[in-house]
């Protein structure tokens, strides 16, 4: 096997969080921990200089470590969650489902946050020099340069973000099924159709419709987040948290929404449904009148409804369906 591309990210170095748990020809698995959970990067070598990883992650936060050790390219395309990145100006932006990121990896080391505790999704990344000459040999008529799209996407080292584009959503819905028999194959093929594709989109049209916020208005946004989780029995408003939190209750709402990525009012109604849900299980002396009390509810009525629009079923139901089980 030609080990280049593997070679050369062990020479950067994931970090010492990072370590390969399973190898196999040109597989690679390897593993992050964090005390608030783990990570698996699942890694293939494509040509020499390209690797294709799927990245799944269940935890809040991690440190990476990463560091480049050459010039680098990186493709990342979200699939399902949320993750939180920090640019080099000190600004963060988040990835949501059907976003794809282009990315010279300058600014990847760092904490990172996943608002909703899991991401999912692929990275495709180049060693430029010798991803060049791979692809030239195996798609002479392309012409591929992996320079002139890393300058006409990342001129100054920043990431750059396509939201929801179709064409790009659909290649990448088909890499996460990717034929067994064939894989390497179909990462090929979908590798030099991912590069062509990237050639037919303008920089300049893709207007961002989320926005990146100061890490201060992001760092408020989370301490809202853990004060209304750690206080189920209370019912907070806007201005209410506006004014605790020193935030325009324009702002907070909007920066609510992209961290988090529903309405603030939305988020509390299903992350206390959801807390419902396990008492009816974990303690079923509680009542469902005791349980609409402890989540801020005096009218169980309401709870009830409130209930069944995020659970699908009332709270006798639900927990009369789990008995069953």
């Amino acid at each position: 096997m030609s080990a280049d591309i593997f070679d050369m990210l062990d020479k950067a170095g994931f970090g010492s969080n990072v370590h390969e748990v399973a190898a196999e020809g040109e597989c690679r698995v390897l593993r992050l921990d964090d005390e608030t959970g783990e990570g698996f990067m699942t890694m293939y070598r494509v040509f020499d200089g390209v690797y294709l990883m799927y990245n799944d992650f269940h935890l809040r936060s991690c440190i990476s470590q990463y560091q480049n050790a050459e010039t680098v390219l990186c493709i990342d395309h979200c699939r399902e969650g949320r993750i939180e990145h920090e640019n080099g100006l000190g600004s963060r932006y988040y990835m949501e489902a059907g976003d794809l990121r282009i990315d010279r990896r300058v600014h990847h080391e760092g904490r990172i946050d996943l608002p909703l505790s899991h991401y999912h999704g692929i990275t495709i990344g180049f060693v430029q020099g010798a991803a060049e000459r791979s692809l030239a040999a195996a798609f002479p008529e392309m012409r591929i340069d992996l320079s002139a799209l890393g300058e006409r996407f990342c001129p100054d080292g920043r990431e750059f973000l396509i939201r929801r584009n179709e064409q790009l959503n659909l290649l990448f819905s088909q890499l996460y099924h990717a034929p067994k028999a064939v894989r390497t194959d179909y990462f090929r093929v979908k590798t030099a159709e991912l590069l062509l594709l990237l050639t037919t989109v303008d920089p300049a049209e893709c207007v961002p419709v989320r926005q990146y916020f100061p890490a201060s208005q992001t760092d408020k946004i989370k301490s809202i987040q853990m004060l209304i989780t750690g206080e189920l029995h209370e019912n907070f408003t806007v201005e209410e948290l506006s004014r605790r939190f020193e935030l325009p209750p324009a702002t907070l709402r909007n920066v609510f929404k992209t961290v988090y990525g529903e309405p603030i009012y939305r988020y509390i109604k299903a992350y206390k449904m959801k807390a419902a849900a396990a008492m009816l299980i974990s303690d079923r002396s509680l009542t469902v009148s005791e349980i609409s009390q402890r989540l801020g509810y005096d009218n169980a009525s309401k709870f009830s409804a409130a209930f069944k629009d995020v659970m699908g079923v009332t709270p006798h139901s639900y927990r009369s369906e789990q008995e069953a089980i």
